[in-house]
């Protein structure tokens, strides 16, 4: 019983923590922040696959660069040297997610609570996107995926965008 509810104040806290994150995601990158819900309300489709090409490619190095960093084949002043470009690779996807989600969590805060101001709609929107990723083999595998991926395309698809 215990565990349970450990697992409910992490949840919890956790929500707290991610709001916060996505609030000063959207306040720092307001630009960007509005050109990813441009490309996710205009082309929802298109940013999903756009965003799961991408991630997959990206990922694919990145584990490939993983395998090379951690390996005892490659000399260790290579190793050093592949550092740098993992830790970049991270650090851009990272990012990109970041905004992409932060994009969506704004999305879903003008659909479900239009009447409220913005940042209660990003509060909002990133408290239901929590506890719904956090559901269990649906939020997991299904919704997490989704959101992510369509953000993380959506930001892309957001950098050729015209003004």
């Amino acid at each position: 019983m215990t565990d349970i509810l450990r697992l409910i104040l992490i949840i919890i806290l956790l929500t707290i923590g991610l709001a916060a994150y996505f609030l000063v995601v959207g306040a720092l990158f307001t630009n960007r922040v509005a050109r990813t819900q441009r490309a996710i309300d205009q082309m929802p489709r298109r940013s999903f696959w756009v965003g799961l090409v991408n991630f997959l490619f990206f990922g694919v190095i990145l584990i490939i660069l993983l395998i090379l960093t951690n390996g005892n084949r490659v000399p260790d002043v290579l190793r050093v040297i592949l550092y740098i470009p993992t830790f970049i690779l991270v650090a851009t996807l990272a990012g990109i997610l970041s905004l992409g989600l932060s994009g969506m969590i704004n999305i879903l805060g003008e659909r479900i609570f239009p009447e409220l101001n913005t940042i209660k709609r990003s509060v909002w929107g990133s408290v239901i996107l929590s506890f719904a990723c956090a559901l269990p083999f649906a939020g997991w595998f299904l919704l997490l995926p989704y959101a992510g991926l369509t953000g993380f395309g959506a930001v892309i698809l957001g950098f050729f965008q015209r003004e």
